[in-house]
């Protein structure tokens, strides 16, 4: 028997070849058939997840029986990467981004610390460089990669509490909105903070932050006693893409000694276009910046990034040193990514931002960032026209509204919608609670998303609103 028959976790040049191949395969139909697949599908869903609760094999099985159960799998559910994947904040994955993964897994760089791959923590370094800029941050400025916008800003709460109360911190508060996405709150919990020095701003009728409540509820803190450090404002939250009023916030939290944290998770990408700029005005106050191309850069889930203007606090939150990495070189110009991250070893992201904006250019982002605007501004015109209420203007793509009907009970009324527009199979929505009220949402935010689909599903939208009005008389 040879080694490679004996040992054969490492196929020959043939099979790594088919191999391939056949995921290229699936991977090409798949993305050839997404348009007219359903939005969301379950069924057959939970006798395929059954079958999936099974004990680890001793022996291996064909490659083309277990693609057949990974494409399964993906039909099934949510199709997130489709154009009627409205839910949400969507992220569509490129295709040249899903191939720099394949890289990136195949080549198996190790990329947190420079002198193992220097040129590959470059690329890396690189991709963050552009994200810098284009907040007009210095160049003292660093950032990481991260999982998503729950890691960077927990990372960006960590920075804020080192730099600002040090070893003792139990007495420091932080300010954020019923608006502010539950990752903030959470990394706050998660950083040590007892639960209630995590305050609640009051917002205005726009759903941004007032800032007149903020400074007065900051004065309050300090008069009590205790720290406030803290303050996060929000460029496009969950439910409705609302922005706060950055430049004000700004203002207050310098005037308060407290570090300033956007979360940027959802609408800092639409910095790159004219409209974006204007409304995200006062970004780059910030001190610290969380961003998820994996969203409106439409790059794969598992791609956010945390910005820090003075990049040496990010290092300084976050370095340990280490015996058995003294052998590793010091930064220089490339920094070492573990340095400034929680994370020692994980895969080589960078790539995957890179290799898109070095393929496409920043310019096709632009223009698609606006068309998602657009397509925005289309679905708030129509749905008030035809008598929907609408409360908000979108400043970014996510639009919320309801129908209001003339009797009975108008929450249950959007429920049924929803369900029954979901049913239809070309779009999947959301909904939310604001002000107690059941609001359905629509994003619009994927790359594939364009405006025949919005178009159809606004249609979806009034039909089965119109039965469901019939109905009830």
């Amino acid at each position: 028997m040879s080694d490679a028959e004996q040992y054969p976790l490492e196929p020959g040049p043939a099979e790594t070849r088919a191999m391939g191949e056949s995921v290229l395969a699936l991977v090409q139909r798949f993305l050839e058939e997404l348009p007219e697949l359903p939005a969301f599908d379950l069924d057959g869903a939970a006798p395929l997840a059954a079958a999936l609760r099974e004990p680890a094999p001793e022996h291996g099985s064909s490659l083309p029986a277990l693609l057949s159960t990974v494409e399964a799998a993906a039909r099934s559910g949510a199709i997130s990467a489709g154009p009627g994947y409205l839910a949400y904040v969507p992220g569509g994955g490129l295709y040249a981004a899903a191939l720099a993964d394949f890289l990136a897994a195949a080549l198996n760089k190790y990329v947190t610390v420079w002198q193992l791959a220097p040129a590959c923590a470059q690329i890396e370094a690189t991709a963050i460089g552009w994200l810098r800029d284009l907040f007009g941050y210095p160049e003292q400025a660093r950032g990481i990669l991260t999982s998503g916008g729950s890691m960077a800003n927990f990372s960006a709460v960590v920075t804020a509490r080192t730099t600002l109360l040090g070893e003792s911190f139990l007495d420091g508060t932080a300010y954020v909105t019923d608006q502010t996405h539950a990752s903030c709150a959470k990394a706050a919990l998660l950083a040590g903070l007892p639960r209630e020095r995590v305050r609640v701003v009051p917002a205005r009728d726009s759903l941004a932050m007032d800032p007149h409540a903020l400074a007065a509820m900051i004065e309050d803190d300090r008069g009590a006693g205790l720290r406030p450090f803290l303050v996060i404002g929000t460029a496009g939250t969950t439910n409705t893409g609302a922005v706060d009023p950055l430049p004000e916030l700004a203002a207050v939290a310098r005037d308060a000694g407290a570090w300033f944290h956007v979360d940027a998770a959802y609408g800092g990408p639409f910095q790159l276009t004219e409209r974006g700029r204007a409304r995200l005005r006062g970004i780059e106050l910030a001190d610290s910046i969380t961003i998820d191309p994996h969203k409106a850069m439409f790059l794969p889930y598992g791609t956010g990034a945390l910005l820090v203007r003075d990049g040496a606090r990010l290092r300084r939150a976050h370095h340990v040193g280490a015996a058995y990495l003294q052998d590793l070189g010091e930064e220089e110009d490339i920094p070492n990514f573990t340095e400034y991250s929680p994370e020692l070893t994980r895969e080589f992201r960078g790539l995957r931002l890179w290799l898109p904006i070095k393929l496409h250019g920043l310019a096709a982002f632009r223009r698609a960032l606006d068309e998602k605007l657009d397509l925005a501004e289309l679905a708030y015109e129509t749905l008030r026209e035809h008598g929907f209420e609408v409360p908000w203007r979108p400043s970014l793509t996510a639009v919320a509204f309801r129908w209001v009907p003339g009797r009975g009970d108008a929450d249950a009324f959007n429920a049924e919608l929803l369900r029954r527009v979901t049913a239809r199979g070309r779009a999947l929505l959301s909904s939310t609670r604001i002000g107690g009220r059941y609001l359905i949402r629509v994003c619009v935010v994927s790359h594939r998303t364009h405006r025949d689909r919005v178009e159809e599903v606004l249609d979806d939208i009034r039909q089965a609103c119109a039965e469901l009005r019939a109905e009830l008389g």
